[in-house]
């Protein structure tokens, strides 16, 4: 038996295979809301990143670094709070593979959980529009949520789909890490080093989109923060829910796919759980 304070990545690795497996096995209702609660997590931290970034007199890397570095507070939120994130669950493909669970099981907690993260990042998005923070440094944080938003609009396909990939590896190497340490301060520095290397670098999150460009959206609404963009309503037209999913969200989701189910739980199944007759 491990006496050490950490699990090795094999033991994470059979951890995860029964974790899977759990995760299956929560009723359908319990698991909508336990999604719901994490999309609500997630939009906190995007909210706290997106009011740090909107202060660009501490330099371009350091406000990178400082907005990515609030941002981590999401994941803490899932992982110890207790809640069903759609990138963190890729990894229950390793239950899969490793014959704990079926794939239909898998594709149904995805489903379920995924449209559980859209409407809690909805719920959140409305409640921190009708909070009014938005008008914070003479509305320059509205100003730089419409600018985020429409970034993400921008992106081409290949773009959007590779920083998906990108992003969940890390954010799966996060969720990874967390579960090889058995205190919670240990959990917390394993969330937060690659959480907040993936948003420094400014890779997409799906789940962290659903919050930011439904809130961009909202904000289209405010003249004062359109004014304080320095730019049009028209400048902002193409900032609607059609291209939400069109634009963003299926390339960044189908990316996030990749990177966190094939190149992190794909690839430490295949490493520590394969058996070598398979």
């Amino acid at each position: 038996m491990n006496d050490s304070n950490f699990l090795s990545p094999k033991e994470v690795a059979t951890k995860w295979s029964e974790t899977g497996l759990s995760k299956c096995k929560i009723p359908v209702l319990k698991m909508f809301i336990l999604a719901v609660l994490a999309g609500v997590y997630i939009a906190f931290g995007a909210e706290l990143f997106l009011l740090v970034s909107s202060d660009s007199t501490l330099g371009f890397g350091f406000t990178r670094f400082i907005s990515a570095s609030v941002f981590t507070v999401g994941l803490m939120l899932v992982v110890v709070g207790g809640a069903e994130l759609f990138t963190g669950n890729n990894l229950i493909v390793i239950a899969v593979l490793d014959k704990k669970a079926r794939w239909t099981d898998l594709f149904k907690s995805w489903f379920v959980v995924y449209i559980g993260n859209f409407v809690g990042s909805i719920i959140l998005a409305l409640f921190i529009f009708w909070s009014g923070t938005w008008g914070l440094n003479n509305n320059l944080v509205g100003a730089n949520v419409l600018k985020v938003a429409s970034s993400k609009i921008s992106l081409s396909f290949v773009q959007a789909f590779f920083r998906g990939v990108l992003c969940n590896w890390l954010v799966c190497l996060a969720v990874w890490l967390s579960m090889a340490s058995k205190d919670i301060i240990g959990k917390l520095f394993a969330i937060y080093f690659p959480i907040m290397a993936f948003v420094a670098s400014g890779f997409e999150h799906s789940v962290a989109n659903m919050f930011i460009i439904s809130y961009g959206i909202l904000l289209k609404t405010v003249p004062d923060v359109i004014k304080a963009s320095g730019k049009t309503l028209l400048d902002f037209a193409n900032l609607n829910y059609a291209t939400l999913f069109t634009k963003n969200l299926i390339p960044v989701t189908l990316g996030n796919i990749l990177g966190g189910a094939v190149f992190v739980g794909v690839v430490y199944w295949y490493i520590y759980l394969k058996k070598i007759a398979d």
